[in-house]
């Protein structure tokens, strides 16, 4: 009987529209395969079948994954003026998404992991590199939709607003990477973050990878308390800013104490940094991550 029910909402006009929502969101996801591909500079057919490039299938798996999240901003299911104003709002907003994940990606190659080649390195089959790669893109997918989200309306304020709200985002994944570079090397005689990814440490590539997604978050928190003021850029790049540092401060000091708790009896640097033990990093990535979740429920 409510399965009937449901389907007495399903008007024609309804299903078109979803039609089209998703029709253009398998164009899009299709599309990441493609421009990963020319961003690793391979044959995407021959990395995946023939070579069996685990570390390639990752990395595309984290961009498929990201456009997805971006997407979901877009995609309600509610009706639209007309079926083409639907096509072109979910495109839009779909490749808007796509050029601003490629920007924070270029942010992270270039600056977050400055002394890694990730193209090269990703080409050479290294999983760890794959690993922070993909949690890269999905960590910056999770501030995009929720940047695009907070904004209103589609004029020049609202482009500035999402830059302003994206340069923030990026400026605080960078500081989360140079801490955790600091507290690598505290915690293995100044040995280097960024060498031990490239040595294909996949512990620490888990380790990290939650602690970006979970940064992600904590950006995102930012929306929940700021009212988007059109005119207001400073006003918007100080909240973002002071918002978000405050979150990921809370994030970081609430994963602390949940680990001691969680992982007692552990010593976590040992078996993450210097035996490489997967299942305790990965025990780490599902605390932090956990903690970022809880915490922005609650404030939102």
């Amino acid at each position: 009987m409510n399965s009937i029910n449901v389907f007495s909402y399903l008007k024609p006009e309804l299903i078109a529209l979803l039609a089209i929502d998703l029709v253009i969101a398998i164009i899009l996801l299709a599309a990441m395969r493609f421009i990963s591909g020319l961003w690793a500079k391979v044959n995407t057919t021959e990395e995946l079948s023939q070579k069996d490039n685990f570390a390639f299938g990752i990395s595309l798996a984290g961009s498929i994954i990201a456009m997805g999240v971006v997407l979901t901003g877009a995609i309600t299911g509610e009706s639209a003026n007309s079926y083409l104003v639907e096509a072109i709002g979910v495109f839009s907003y779909g490749v808007a998404g796509l050029i601003l994940i490629k920007i924070g990606r270029f942010v992270h190659d270039k600056v977050s992991l400055n002394k890694i080649n990730k193209v090269e390195a990703i080409r050479d089959e290294n999983v760890a590199v794959a690993i922070v790669d993909a949690a890269a893109v999905i960590a910056t997918a999770i501030i995009i939709r929720a940047v695009l989200l907070w904004v209103e309306g589609m004029d020049i304020y609202t482009l500035i607003a999402v830059l302003t709200g994206f340069a923030v985002s990026q400026t605080v994944l960078v500081v989360v990477t140079r801490l955790r570079e600091s507290n690598y090397a505290k915690n293995n005689q100044d040995a280097s973050f960024q060498d031990a990814l490239k040595h294909g440490q996949i512990a620490v590539a888990i380790r990290h990878a939650g602690h970006m997604i979970a940064t992600a978050f904590a950006v995102k928190a930012a929306s929940y308390f700021l009212v988007y003021q059109p005119t207001g850029i400073v006003t918007n790049l100080i909240g973002w800013f002071s918002i978000s540092l405050i979150m990921t401060i809370l994030i970081f000091l609430l994963n602390k104490l949940a680990r001691r708790i969680i992982l007692m009896n552990i010593d976590t640097c040992a078996e993450v940094d210097q035996q490489d033990n997967i299942g305790v990093a990965a025990a780490e990535f599902a605390i932090v991550v956990s903690i970022a979740l809880i915490l922005t429920a609650l404030m939102a």
